[in-house]
């Protein structure tokens, strides 16, 4: 068996549905054995975008998302999609083709140590020199990319052994199963919630599960326990029930930071240190207890007195088995808490200014959206009024990155969340800066025939830097640029494009682009004027009076 043949067989015992990315002459083995393949290609116009549709593929599932570049500068367009997956726990598998490792043709041309440019940031890394080799370091590649904690992994398949023949042995998929945790470290945390005063739980990340969203709305209910999200965490208890008190947004002052302040227990699950966490532990005043897959990563802000590693539902699962609610919790400072944001957070959802306000863009889009209906933001300032004000009620329907926090990623991300969820309703949410990153993935959405909303806003400069230079009071410099005009590049790609002129013409369009099976943009103009005053002045003032 031709090894190309075989690296594909491997692929599809691990049950890959797509390869994202472009292949280049190296890859041409590997194309040839894909085009009578079960997998099928998505063929992107730069494979950071195929690795940001890879990665969120992973993110959504649960399985190894795969992605594809040649060579030299195919390869080197993966490494911010990399570090997107690493920091972000996505499992993704990276293919890069070489140049022949046996007998140079064509001396250094486009030649680069891949291996060792992906090996920090990835959990594996590494270069077949043998068709014997495939089948072991593809499942090996996937072992990695899935364990707890998922990330990147990285195979570089070079031209001649691509094209060699080999034996066609497999190796089959091993079944491993999460370990638990020690029975000790439950009762430990059953103790530790239940001699609490005011304990708070805080869903991170990892959490983002059914299973796990599963328990925790179980722990949630019948214990009663007030609940705050991070950004990455948002969803995995339905945030429209009274015991939310809000996300994680910003580092201080805000609503959400008095209910940790007053918090003597700290129930982290499945949170880690890649989201800063949102307190700082001085003089060991607080109690945190450290639930999640892995061990805590000790840092100055984060060094939690007991932990609970294992498969987090079953231990949240344990822990409620064993639990009791105690007649001392005391909740009634987070009530206040409460009514206090649930006042607040309905101002300006109903502004009439244009160019529109985030308060209006986040109401409108959550009217519009049903409960199963997906977010994917791209990274601005927008995505903290969104974190802040969405309220989401399902697992990963809040697509949005703060680990790596990258620009870029918002397009691919959503068009990913399309095919992995077909019938579901999408939006693509990014800032003008963001989206031209990667714009020209809407020729892929258009070819791919996709029924994609997405949302451009429009302020003509990088409105997150802007905010923070107001934040540091500077003057206004270096962040001011020019658009195309967006309806006219959505409808140069076979798309169908729609601007703005007024604040209530937006639930309308979008509503109208849900019942049109097309690639929708929406070009909105935006106003961040009063970012400064709201996120830096005035939610501190209001949260201290709480």
């Amino acid at each position: 068996m031709k090894a190309s043949d075989l690296f594909v067989k491997a692929l599809e015992q691990e049950g890959v549905e797509y390869i994202f990315g472009i292949p280049g002459e190296e890859n041409l083995d590997l194309l040839e054995s894909l085009r009578t393949s079960t997998i099928k290609l998505i063929l992107t116009r730069h494979e950071q975008a195929a690795g940001f549709m890879a990665a969120t593929y992973g993110r959504l599932t649960g399985k190894v998302g795969v992605c594809l570049s040649t060579l030299g500068p195919g390869a080197t367009n993966l490494v911010t999609a990399a570090a997107y997956a690493q920091l972000g726990a996505m499992p993704m598998l990276m293919i890069t083709g070489q140049k022949p490792i046996k007998a140079s043709k064509q001396g250094r041309f486009q030649v680069l140590d891949v291996v060792d440019m992906m090996r920090p940031l990835t959990k594996y890394t590494a270069q077949i020199v043998s068709g014997e080799r495939i089948a072991s370091q593809v499942r090996e590649a996937f072992r990695m990319a899935s364990a707890e904690r998922p990330g990147a992994a990285h195979l570089e398949l070079p031209e001649d052994i691509a094209c060699e023949e080999t034996n066609p042995n497999l190796i089959p998929e091993s079944k491993i199963r999460r370990p638990t945790a020690e029975v000790k470290s439950i009762k430990q945390a059953v103790d530790m919630i239940e001699l609490a005063r005011t304990p708070l739980v805080l869903i991170g990340a990892a959490a983002n599960r059914k299973m796990s969203s599963k328990m925790l709305t179980r722990l949630v209910d019948e214990m009663n326990i007030p609940f705050v999200t991070t950004q990455m965490g948002k969803g995995v208890v339905d945030e429209t029930k009274p015991l939310f008190l809000g996300n994680t947004t910003l580092s201080d002052g805000d609503f959400v930071h008095r209910a940790i302040e007053h918090a003597d227990l700290i129930i982290n699950v499945g949170h880690d240190v890649v989201e800063k966490p949102p307190f700082f532990m001085r003089n060991n005043d607080k109690q945190v207890l450290h639930i999640n897959y892995n061990a805590a990563e000790v840092d100055p802000v984060y060094f939690p007195q007991v932990e609970v590693i294992g498969d987090i539902a079953n231990s949240v699962w344990s822990i409620l088995e064993n639990l009791q609610p105690q007649s001392h919790w005391d909740f009634s400072y987070f009530d206040k808490v409460k009514a206090a944001e649930e006042k607040e957070l309905p101002h300006g959802c109903n502004d009439d200014r244009f160019p529109i306000f985030p308060q209006r863009l986040v109401a409108d889009v959550r009217r519009a959206m049903p409960k199963n209906g997906i977010i994917a933001l791209d990274n601005g300032v927008y995505k903290i009024w969104f974190a802040r004000n969405y309220k989401a009620q399902m697992p990963n329907t809040v697509l949005l990155d703060n680990a790596l926090a990258t620009m870029g990623a918002g397009l691919p991300s959503a068009m990913a969340a399309k095919l992995v969820h077909p019938d579901r309703p999408v939006i693509s949410i990014c800032g003008d800066g963001g989206f031209m990153m990667n714009s020209q993935e809407l020729e892929t959405a258009v070819r791919l025939n996709q029924h994609l909303i997405v949302l451009i806003l429009r302020d003509d400069a990088y409105g997150m830097i802007k905010w923070k230079q107001a934040n540091m009071q500077f003057d206004e410099f270096g962040l001011d640029y020019g658009n195309p005009d967006f309806v006219k590049y959505v409808q140069a790609y076979g798309g169908k494009g729609h601007r703005v002129q007024a604040a209530d013409e937006l639930l309308p369009l979008i509503l109208q682009c849900m019942e049109d099976h097309a690639v929708h943009l929406i070009d909105v103009p935006i106003d961040y004027s009063e970012n400064d005053e709201i996120l830096n002045n005035q939610l501190r003032k209001l949260s201290a009076k709480v």
